[in-house]
């Protein structure tokens, strides 16, 4: 007498290939693997093994990856209580990286499912199970590994050997038989874009000469400042293949000619210096290279801009490195204008300070004969009236400087006065140059053959 089975078992077949090669055939990998599945169900039967009719089927997925929609429709099903028994012909099909792969089983355990390979016969509903499994998975990740390490070594020796191995078509070139041919019509574009910076003042200008031109990039856009930078500094131009900072010649034909890529460099690179100049120039920073975190990390200055208003900060090293976030102690991030008004009005009120003012009268007197003290405090009483002649005449009436509009006078008085400025837990500690307080007073006050 045949025994009758407990409960039936639903049983999802997964099917997967990491290619799309052969599946329009009529009898393809994907038939095989489920042809597979199914005969071990049939064997089954008396265990109350059951095939589902509906096919998980991923052809031309990778099992690097979770990101496949029939796995997807599977966990579903198995979250829904549809599927109590998953079966695949090769443990590789349904995952080929190990962490993966955990979270897979972890679902299944959830959902009382049971996991079974044909060619590997074991399920993961016992111990013996898991590990044979995860020692399976080991070798499949390995083999990954391996594969990934090949290819990429093959890239490298292509490249020394100047091949071109595939992604964007730079404009100037066009791809046959996997080799950069020049494009006559665009490499003519790409000279005239070399000449124009070569001979250009600024780059705005060859951006706009460019547009007023029609010269686009290979997908058709106008040429922005972004992408010219990007042109200018491909070295496929000039005839050589780039990998991991090193340079090879090139198998294919060069656009620019040695003279003219370093001619359009030269000018880069000076465009460079002046605009890194310009900038410095237009927003000084009161606090540049005096304001440290307490950890003896500086802090640098830095904007962002939200809605066309400009807004300044100092921002620690350390945050910028992206250092671990445990080692980090006090403020790492201060807007400008309330750090530098902090500043000033301490510096303000030191100068008031009758052991500051003595002593700075005392130094000064000994070099200075001519002045007294009481010409020394005096003197320093004038640094509001000194401050004020050099503010900017646009304040805005909160009287929060922007830092783009502070002159240069402004930060060289900082500059002058200030050693270092320390920001820490319990606020911040500001450290006075004694020789720039005597430069400051004998700068307010003039030599008695000056005067006259």
């Amino acid at each position: 007498m045949t025994q009758t089975p407990a409960r039936r078992l639903r049983c999802a077949i997964y099917t997967r290939k990491s290619t799309e090669e052969g599946l329009d055939m009529e009898f393809n990998s994907l038939d095989a693997q489920r042809e597979a599945c199914e005969a071990y169900i049939a064997s089954q039967r008396a265990e109350g093994w059951a095939c589902l009719r509906e096919r998980y089927d991923d052809g031309g997925f990778s099992g690097g990856t979770l990101d496949r929609p029939a796995l997807k429709q599977l966990i579903a099903d198995i979250e829904d209580g549809l599927v109590d028994v998953v079966v695949v012909y090769k443990i590789d099909r349904i995952s080929r990286a190990l962490m993966d792969f955990s979270k897979l089983v972890e679902t299944f355990d959830r959902h009382g499912v049971t996991f079974v390979s044909v060619t590997q016969s074991f399920n993961t509903t016992t111990s013996m199970g898991r590990l044979t499994l995860n020692i399976l998975l080991s070798f499949a990740q390995f083999e990954r590994d391996v594969i990934g390490e090949r290819i990429r070594d093959k890239v490298a020796a292509s490249k020394k050997k100047g091949m071109w191995m595939g992604g964007f078509v730079p404009l100037g070139y066009d791809a046959v038989d996997r080799k950069l041919v020049i494009n006559p019509a665009e490499a003519e574009n790409v000279r005239t874009i070399f000449e124009l910076f070569a001979r250009s003042e600024t780059t705005a200008s060859v951006v706009r000469e460019l547009d007023a031109r029609g010269i686009r990039s290979k997908r058709g856009r106008p040429i922005d400042r972004g992408a010219l930078y990007k042109l200018l500094h491909n070295r496929i131009y000039r005839g050589e293949i780039t990998h991991k900072g090193a340079v090879y010649p090139g198998a294919h034909e060069a656009i620019i000619s040695s003279e003219l890529w370093d001619a359009a460099h030269a000018v880069l690179k000076g465009h460079t210096h002046a605009r890194a100049g310009r900038t410095r120039a237009a927003a000084p920073a009161l606090l540049r290279g005096l304001i440290f975190t307490q950890t003896g990390a500086a802090m640098t200055p830095h904007h962002t801009k939200r809605k066309g208003k400009r807004y300044c900060y100092y921002t620690s090293m350390d945050v910028i490195r992206d250092r671990p976030r445990a080692e980090l102690r006090g403020p790492q991030r201060l807007p400008a204008a309330m750090v530098e008004e902090a500043v000033i009005a301490e510096v303000r009120r030191m100068l008031r300070t009758p052991e500051v003012v003595a002593r700075t009268a005392r130094t000064l007197t000994k070099e200075r004969p001519d002045l007294d003290e009481n010409t020394v405090v005096a003197a320093l009483g004038q640094f509001d009236d000194m401050w004020a002649a050099f503010a900017p005449r646009d304040r805005p009436p909160d009287g929060h400087a922007r830092r783009g509009s502070l002159p240069a006078e402004q930060a060289r008085v900082v500059q002058l006065l200030v050693a270092q400025v320390t920001v820490g837990e319990n606020g911040m500690d500001i450290d006075l140059r004694h020789d720039g307080l005597g430069a400051l007073a004998s700068l307010l006050t003039p030599k008695t053959e000056d005067a006259a």
